[in-house]
């Protein structure tokens, strides 16, 4: 497999898009596919589906195509959730609420196994279950929890203090749902999912159909990114 730096992002966002398309084939019953049926689904050329699978080998047959459980079993390994992932979620406002009931997170492999706050009023609630903690308690739950993902979900400000516990708690992966860029150290891999900016980027794409001047319907790749890209 090569070096996760060399492969693009697109790519690894689409092998998610993939597996989940395999999933649901196979539930459906189907047992194979073309690359020009899964890239077709997905607004896709059956090129890019070969060029994005060709970075982790060889897939498939010409004139048969893929065996849809085999290549689920391949990308589940390759993206790395053919084992189960702990994970703690810092912040029990609205958006840790929410990610803590969220059972999709389990289904996938990924299991919290706790919630952290400052706000000494929130500390104590239960939030799916699951006792929101003091984030003093946070280094000694993540070690003896082997949780190797936080997620953060605190005000912008709180944001890098948060993600520096972590660091030092040994996670190694960060999903920041927080409104800032955030400084991590180079071993430790970060995902930013911010909300407002999705919601511009749709709204600059119905504005285009509203007639936004200066802007074209060319320029409506707000969604899509460059093979290429970093």
């Amino acid at each position: 497999m090569p070096a996760r730096g060399k492969i693009p992002r697109p790519t690894i966002k689409r092998l998610s898009l993939y597996l989940r398309e395999l999933e649901g084939r196979l539930t459906g019953g189907e047992h194979r596919i073309n690359s020009r049926q899964l890239g077709k689904v997905l607004d896709l050329t059956d090129a890019q589906v070969r060029k994005d699978l060709a970075y982790f080998g060889q897939f498939g047959h010409p004139g048969i195509g893929y065996d849809v459980e085999e290549l689920i079993t391949a990308l589940r390994r390759i993206l790395g959730v053919d084992h189960r992932w702990r994970a703690v979620i810092v912040g029990a406002g609205n958006i840790g609420r929410a990610l803590m009931s969220y059972g999709r997170l389990r289904r996938r492999g990924f299991d919290v196994v706790a919630i952290f706050d400052a706000d000494p009023t929130l500390v104590g609630t239960r939030i799916a279950e699951t006792t929101v903690q003091p984030v003093e308690q946070l280094a000694a739950v993540v070690r003896r929890s082997d949780a190797r993902i936080g997620l953060i979900a605190v005000p912008a400000e709180s944001a890098q203090a948060v993600a520096d516990a972590l660091m030092d708690a040994g996670v190694q992966g960060i999903l920041n749902f927080a409104p800032a860029r955030l400084t991590v150290a180079k071993d430790v891999a970060i995902v930013s999912v911010d909300l407002s900016v999705s919601l511009e980027q749709l709204a600059f794409s119905i504005s285009l159909r509203d007639g936004l001047p200066g802007s074209t319907r060319a320029d409506a790749g707000a969604d899509t990114e460059p093979d290429d890209a970093r």
